[in-house]
C-alpha cells in the first residue's frame, strides 16, 4: 500500500508540474505568437499607408516602437503592386526583396485580387507571404510581407520551450522518484505504528479475555447460567471477533502472498452456499441461488472464499425478518466476465449512502447493532480489498426493496 501511494505521490506530482509548465510554456508561446501577427499587420498598414513605399519621415506616427523606424524597416523583406481602375499595372517595388520579380509579384498580387479578402496569405515556393490589399478609387494596391522570419522565431521560441519543459519535467521525476520515499517517510512510520499498535494490542487484550471468559465459565459451573453471564459471554465473543478483524486487516495490507490461478467459481460458489445454508434457515430467512455451471476466473481460491464468506455474512446480519438471501453467479452478458451478486432484502435501506459502505469502520445503520445484528464496519472494507489484489470490481446498489453487492471479475478464457 506505501509503494502504491508513493507511486501515487509522483505521478499527481508531476502532472502538477506538467500541467503548470504547459500553462507557462503555452502562454509564453501564444503572446509571442500574438505579437508576432500583430506586428506583421503593423508593418503592412504602415506600407499600405504610404503606397506601397518607406515611410520619407523619421518614426512613425502611429507606432512609435524602434522596429518602426526607417532603419528599422530595412530588416523586413517585401515588395508591392499597384493596379489602375482598368486593372492593369502601373507599379511594382521589389527593391527590398531578391527572391520575387515583376512577373512573380505581379501573378501573385493578381492572385490576392481575386481572392476579394483585405487581408491573407499566400505561399510561394515554400514562403509564406502576408499580404494587404488597398482599393481605391484610381487604383489597387497589393503589399506583400515574408513573415518566415517573424515565425521562425515563433517556432523557435515554441521549440526552446517544449525541449526545456520536457527536461525540466524529465529532472523534477528523476529527483522526485530519487527523494519520494523520504517525503513520505512520516507516513511510513505511521502506518507501521499503527500496525504495530493494533497487534500489540491484540495480544495484550486477548489475556485479559481469556481471563474473563475463564471466570465466566466457572461461575456458570458454581451458580448456573443467568442473563449476567450471558451477556458477559457474548461481549467476550464480541470483543474476540473485533480483534480478529483487526489482525486481520492489519496483516492483509502486508502485500499478502497470493496464487492466482484458475478458479472454477460456481464449484467454490455451489461449495460455500451449502455451508451457508443452515446458517440461514436457523435465523428463519429463505436462501435462493442460481448458480451458471463451468464459471472459470483467474483468482486465489482461498481468498475468493473468504470473499463469499464475507459477503453472505453481512447480507445474513442486515438481511430483514423473515427476509431473502440470494446470491447468483453468472455471465455477464456484454463483456467475457463472471458476475456474482449477493443480495438481501433490506427495505429500510432506500437512502443509505451505498458508497460508503466499503468505508473502513463505517455502519449504515446503528439500530442494527440494537436489535443484535452487530458488527464493525470492517467486513466489507476487507471484501473490497480482496477483490482489488484479483483485480476485479465490487459495487453496491439497491433496487427492489434488495440490497446487492456485485462482483466481477475476469473469465478465464484458457
Amino acid at each position: 500500500m506505501i509503494q502504491k501511494f508513493r507511486y501515487k505521490f509522483i505521478a499527481m506530482s508531476t502532472t502538477a508540474l506538467l500541467v503548470v509548465i504547459m500553462t507557462i510554456v503555452g502562454s509564453i508561446c501564444g503572446l509571442t505568437y500574438y505579437h508576432a501577427r500583430q506586428e506583421i499587420n503593423n508593418v503592412l498598414t504602415i506600407l499600405v499607408d504610404n503606397e506601397g513605399q518607406l515611410p520619407s519621415g523619421g518614426q512613425t506616427k502611429h507606432y512609435p516602437q524602434p522596429q518602426y523606424t526607417r532603419e528599422g524597416l530595412q530588416q523586413y523583406r517585401y515588395f508591392s503592386v499597384t493596379f489602375d481602375r482598368a486593372d492593369q499595372l502601373t507599379s511594382v517595388e521589389d527593391d527590398h526583396i531578391t527572391s520575387i520579380g515583376p512577373r512573380t509579384a505581379k501573378r501573385l498580387a493578381q492572385r490576392a485580387v481575386k481572392r476579394n479578402l483585405k487581408n491573407g496569405q499566400l505561399r510561394y515556393q515554400g514562403v509564406t507571404y502576408a499580404y494587404r490589399v488597398r482599393k481605391q478609387k484610381k487604383a489597387t494596391t497589393v503589399v506583400f510581407l515574408d513573415e518566415s522570419l517573424l515565425m521562425a522565431r515563433t517556432t523557435e521560441l515554441m521549440h526552446t520551450g517544449n525541449l526545456l519543459g520536457v527536461i525540466v519535467l524529465l529532472l523534477y521525476a528523476l529527483l522526485l522518484t530519487l527523494y519520494s520515499r523520504r517525503a513520505i517517510r512520516p507516513i511510513i512510520q505511521a502506518e507501521h505504528r499503527q500496525k504495530q499498535f493494533i497487534t500489540n494490542a491484540s495480544h495484550e487484550l486477548k489475556t485479559p479475555l481469556t481471563v474473563i471468559a475463564a471466570n465466566t465459565e466457572m461461575q456458570e459451573l458454581l451458580g448456573g447460567e443467568n442473563e449476567w453471564t450471558k451477556s458477559t459471554r457474548q461481549q467476550v465473543d464480541r470483543l474476540t471477533k473485533l480483534i480478529n478483524n483487526l489482525v486481520s486487516l492489519a496483516r492483509m495490507q502486508e502485500q499478502p502472498d497470493i496464487t492466482m490461478a484458475p478458479v472454477d467459481i460456481s464449484k467454490l460458489a455451489e461449495d460455500v452456499s451449502k455451508s451457508f445454508s443452515s446458517v440461514a434457515k436457523s435465523g428463519d430467512k429463505q436462501f435462493v441461488t442460481k448458480i451458471a455451471p463451468n464459471l472459470v476466473v483467474t483468482g486465489d481460491e482461498n481468498l475468493l472464499r473468504e470473499l463469499f464468506n464475507i459477503l453472505l455474512d453481512n447480507a445474513n446480519k442486515y438481511c430483514d425478518p423473515q427476509g431473502t438471501i440470494r446470491m447468483i453467479v453468472q455471465p455477464a452478458k456484454h463483456t467475457k466476465n463472471a458476475m456474482i451478486t449477493v443480495a438481501n432484502t433490506y427495505k429500510e435501506g432506500e437512502n443509505e449512502d451505498y458508497h460508503r459502505f466499503f468505508e473502513r469502520f463505517y455502519r449504515a445503520d446503528e439500530s442494527h447493532t440494537k436489535n443484535g445484528k452487530s458488527g464493525f464496519g470492517i467486513g466489507l472494507s476487507m471484501a473490497q480489498y480482496l477483490i482489488k489484489l484479483m483485480k476485479g470490481k465490487i459495487s453496491a446498489k439497491y433496487a427492489d426493496h434488495s440490497l446487492a453487492f456485485v462482483i466481477t471479475l475476469k473469465l478465464n478464457d484458457k
